[in-house]
C-alpha cells in the first residue's frame, strides 16, 4: 500500500513538474493547435491519434528543454537544483519500480525475505529508509508552486530534509563523513563499556581475553578474527547478550546503526534485533554472491552499512576488510547477533590507522 502511494506520488510530481513549464510558450503552442484542430478533428483512425500524441509529447520535451536552457543561462544556480531535483525524482521512481517487481517476485515465487538474492535484498533495505524520509518531501510538492519549498529545503538543509537521490555527488560524500563522525562519537563509549564488563565475569580466561580485546582497539590496534571469536560466548547470553544491555548501551548501539536512541528501552531492544537480523541475513546473500562480483559502489557502501567510513580508504582495502567480516559473520549464531553489533564498533575503529599502516 505504502509503495503505491509513493509510486503514484512521484508519478504525480514528475506530471505537475512538465505541465507547469508550458507558460513560457503557451501563446505559440496554443496557436499551432488550433490552427490545426479543425484537420485533426475529422480524423478518427488510431494512427492519427498516435500522431497527434506524438506532437504534444514533442512539444512538451521542447518546452522542457527551452526551459532548463533558459534557468542554466540566467539563474544557474536554481538550474543545479531543478536538474538534481529531477534526476531524484526519476530515481526514486526507478527505485519504486524495481522494488515493485521484487515484491511481485516474492510473492509468485512464495519467497522469503532471506530468500532473496543480496543485490534485490539490499534494494528493499536501502529503499524503505528512503521512503520513511521521502514521503514528506513527495507529500509538501504534489501542491501546484508547492515545488519551490522543496528548492529551498534543498539549499538550506539538503542533509536533514533530502535522500540519497537528491544528493549531489560531491554532498553524498560529504554527508555520508559526516553520519560516520556523529556514529564515531560512540565508539569509545561502546569499548569502554565492554571493558567495564570483564571484571564482573567468573571465567578468568574469558576475563583477561575480552579485557586484552578492549585495551588493544584502546590502544588503537586493529582486532584479529580470532581474537572476537574466542569471546562469542559472553555474547549469547549474561552479561553482552542482547537481552541482557543495558539501556545506556543500548541506545549508544542504536546511533551505530544510525538510529534514534530517543526510544524506550523495550522498543530500542526490538530496532536493534530487526536490524542486525537483516544485517545476517544480507552477509549470507553476500557469501553466496561473493564480494569480488560487486562493483565499487556497492562495495564502499556495503562496508559503510556494517560501520566502516568507507569514504576514505581505496577499494581494495574496503574489499579486504568485507571478507574478514564475512569470516566472522557467516559462523556466528542467532543467538550469538550481539556480537555482530559489536563488531562493527571492535573492527572498524582503527582499520583506517592500520590500512594506513
Amino acid at each position: 500500500m505504502a509503495l503505491s502511494m509513493v509510486c503514484c506520488c512521484i508519478s504525480l510530481q514528475y506530471g505537475i513538474m512538465r505541465s507547469r513549464i508550458r507558460a513560457p510558450v503557451s501563446v505559440p503552442f496554443l496557436h499551432l493547435v488550433r490552427v490545426n484542430k479543425p484537420h485533426l478533428c475529422s480524423m478518427s483512425s488510431k494512427p492519427q491519434g498516435r500522431g497527434f500524441t506524438s506532437l504534444i509529447t514533442s512539444k512538451l520535451k521542447y518546452i522542457s528543454l527551452q526551459y532548463e536552457t533558459f534557468l542554466k543561462r540566467r539563474f544557474p544556480r536554481f538550474y543545479v537544483l531543478h536538474t538534481t531535483f529531477m534526476k531524484g525524482v526519476r530515481s526514486l521512481f526507478l527505485d519504486a519500480k524495481e522494488v515493485k517487481r521484487i515484491k511481485i517476485m516474492m510473492a509468485e515465487q512464495n519467497l522469503n525475505l532471506e530468500q532473496l538474492p543480496y543485490r534485490d535484498m539490499e534494494k528493499l533495505r536501502q529503499f524503505r529508509r528512503d521512503i520513511i524520509k521521502a514521503t514528506p518531501l513527495v507529500l509538501i510538492s504534489i501542491p501546484p508552486f508547492a515545488n519551490y519549498l522543496v528548492f529551498v529545503l534543498m539549499y538550506l538543509f539538503p542533509r536533514q530534509f533530502l535522500i540519497r537521490h537528491f544528493w549531489t555527488p560531491a554532498q553524498h560524500k560529504d554527508f555520508m563523513a559526516i553520519y560516520h563522525r556523529m556514529r564515531a562519537q560512540v565508539y569509545p563509549e561502546i569499548v569502554s563499556c565492554l571493558q567495564k564488563v570483564a571484571p564482573t565475569l567468573q571465567d578468568r580466561h574469558l576475563e583477561r581475553q575480552l579485557s586484552h580485546l578492549c585495551t588493544k582497539v584502546q590502544m588503537g590496534v586493529h582486532p584479529e578474527m580470532s581474537e572476537l571469536q574466542a569471546v562469542r560466548t559472553l555474547f549469547s547470553g549474561p552479561p553482552l547478550g542482547m537481552r541482557r544491555l543495558e539501556t545506556q548501551h543500548m541506545k549508544n548501539l542504536s546511533r551505530v546503526f544510525l538510529l534514534t536512541p530517543h526510544l524506550p528501552s523495550f522498543l530500542l531492544l526490538r530496532r536493534l534485533q530487526s536490524h542486525t537480523a537483516e544485517l545476517q541475513h544480507l552477509d549470507h546473500a553476500l557469501s553466496r554472491l561473493g564480494v569480488q562480483n560487486l562493483s565499487e559502489e556497492e562495495l564502499r557502501s556495503a562496508c559503510y552499512v556494517r560501520g566502516l567510513d568507507s569514504t576514505h580508504i581505496d577499494a581494495t582495502e574496503c574489499r579486504n576488510w568485507l571478507k574478514q567480516w564475512l569470516q566472522l559473520s557467516t559462523v556466528l549464531k542467532d543467538s550469538e547477533a550481539s556480537l555482530l553489533l559489536h563488531s562493527m564498533v571492535l573492527l572498524s575503529t582503527n582499520y583506517l590507522r592500520s590500512a594506513k599502516e
